[in-house]
């Protein structure tokens, strides 16, 4: 086990790693990582609200992939302290603190510019305009820089991480070509759901141009499930951002007290009686106060059976109503000591009770890993996210500019794709983006040959247009907001911000 999960795509030489330990492999791991211009270019990408619009103290992809490490850590020490019921579980699975925090670090590279909206709208162009079947996704291209578009000296392309670190990087173990037989009819694993037609896979960690690395990476795990490491990650992933959202919304005077007040006090003031309405009624902009979260109810029953709890649910309300509507909101952030005393109190509190209340899950449950949250911290997670999700993101302005924002991906999409299969032109394109389609293109080459199961294997004449799609999105999901601004202005022939795209282009 020891060798398989320190084991390397390339061999190296000892002087390349200057470690000969598996902890030390892994602590190599954890500094590639964090020496990647990709995880530098994570500073001038939007979290969630884009930080020219509320300040500098906003989250960025940067800022939250540290606290995710650093909670990740936490959780990872806790579960191998030499005092802990879970030592034995947790060694027993593989769980390496410094793996668990290489993961973490490595989580977001591949989110492209304008937070979720630009993996929505990535995923659609290149689907619907390029022909990629696998679409985009953020996981997936986050696996794909690891191992094909970073350089490293010690391999001609990725960082040629150890087998443990790619595994514990990939959250959702699959490629968007699942198998929904396989599956059988009960609970599918979440980032799939079941459709007319079959199983879809929502997210998944890479795309089949890169299927095969996967697989070897995760040799000996069982299929659709992540590694022990990976849990602990993607558990801190959750508990970072359903906290730090909540913090940056608080700072940026967008969560209004009143209306949390008012949904929170509606379900908690006549649960009962939203519990006779249907689910149509519950969606209509004249439902009464209290009906969003009671869709959260259902939506929970409904997909995850296994932790849902209806009790557990209503504990859950009133804790949060007691700590963020009655507590932190009642105040208005105001930029004073006072008021970055009462929100580092409210985050601290929050992360170190999240952080401790992780533990082993169910055996055989397939929505999730390993580990998970207990009972009661399940649902504040689930309730913290809500707080979010309806009170921020629908907003009409954020939405509006959101808009404009998929416009600009669009037209960098197709001016550059256009462009690369321009006979006339195509010499002249960005000499990364050269480089990103033959990658690519070689990568598609490479498919028909290793030919993972379950993965389309391209056409030798589709070989060549799909280099260039992929290229084209490697391309632009790994350009900074600013950047993607710059390059879609310059591309519609507005010299306004030509200078901003920079020499890395």
């Amino acid at each position: 086990m020891s060798i398989e999960r320190a084991s390397r795509r390339v061999p190296e030489p000892r002087s390349s790693a200057e470690v000969t330990g598996e902890h030390s492999q892994f602590r190599l791991d954890l500094e590639r990582i964090r020496f990647s211009p990709y995880f530098s270019r994570l500073s001038a990408v939007t979290q969630v609200i884009a930080q020219p619009g509320a300040g500098p103290l906003i989250h960025n992809r940067l800022t939250h992939s540290i606290k995710v490490t650093a909670v990740s850590r936490a959780i990872a020490v806790k579960l191998t302290d030499a005092a802990s019921p879970t030592r034995a579980f947790a060694l027993a699975h593989g769980c390496d603190a410094v793996v668990v925090q290489a993961a973490a670090s490595a989580h977001d590279l591949g989110h492209p510019p304008f937070g979720h909206l630009g993996e929505r709208v990535l995923d659609r162009l290149a689907r619907e305009t390029l022909g990629l079947g696998d679409g985009f996704e953020g996981n997936a291209q986050s696996y794909r820089i690891l191992t094909a578009l970073d350089v490293s000296e010690a391999a001609p392309r990725g960082l040629n991480l150890t087998a443990a670190v790619r595994t514990a990087v990939a959250k959702y173990p699959w490629t968007r070509y699942v198998d929904g037989d396989a599956l059988g009819d009960g609970p599918v694993p979440r980032g799939m759901r079941r459709t007319a037609e079959g199983v879809e896979a929502l997210k998944y960690s890479a795309y089949g141009i890169d299927a095969h690395d996967l697989e070897q990476a995760r040799s000996g795990h069982p299929p659709l499930q992540q590694s022990l490491e990976c849990s602990i990650m993607d558990i801190a992933d959750d508990i970072a951002y359903s906290i730090h959202d909540v913090d940056d919304f608080y700072r940026a005077g967008v969560l209004s007290q009143g209306a949390v007040a008012r949904e929170f006090r509606g379900w908690m003031d006549d649960g009962g009686g939203l519990r006779d309405l249907d689910d149509e009624a519950l969606a209509v902009r004249t439902a009464p106060p209290g009906s969003a979260l009671e869709g959260l109810r259902r939506k929970l029953r409904r997909g995850d059976p296994w932790i849902a709890d209806d009790d557990a649910f209503a504990d859950a309300v009133h804790g949060v109503a007691d700590d963020l509507v009655d507590g932190l909101l009642a105040s208005p952030f105001d930029g004073s000591i006072a008021s970055e005393r009462a929100l580092s109190s409210f985050t601290n509190r929050w992360i170190s009770h999240l952080q401790s209340s992780v533990v082993p899950a169910p055996p055989d449950v397939v929505r999730t890993g390993l580990v998970t949250l207990d009972v009661r911290a399940w649902h504040e997670v689930e309730i913290l996210k809500f707080v979010h999700r309806h009170f921020i993101l629908d907003r009409a302005d954020i939405v509006m500019y959101q808009r404009g924002l998929s416009r600009v991906l669009a037209r960098a999409v197709k001016g550059l794709s256009a462009w690369a299969t321009d006979e006339h032109d195509r010499d002249r394109v960005p000499q990364r983006l050269k480089e990103l389609v033959e990658i690519a293109t070689d990568g598609y080459a490479g498919l028909r040959e290793s030919r993972p199961e379950g993965v389309p294997v391209p056409d030798a004449t589709d070989v060549r247009r799909l280099g260039v799609g992929r290229g084209v999105i490697d391309y632009v999901a790994s350009l900074s907001d600013d950047q993607a601004l710059a390059v879609s202005e310059a591309l519609d022939g507005r010299p306004d911000r030509l200078w901003d795209i920079g020499r890395n282009l």
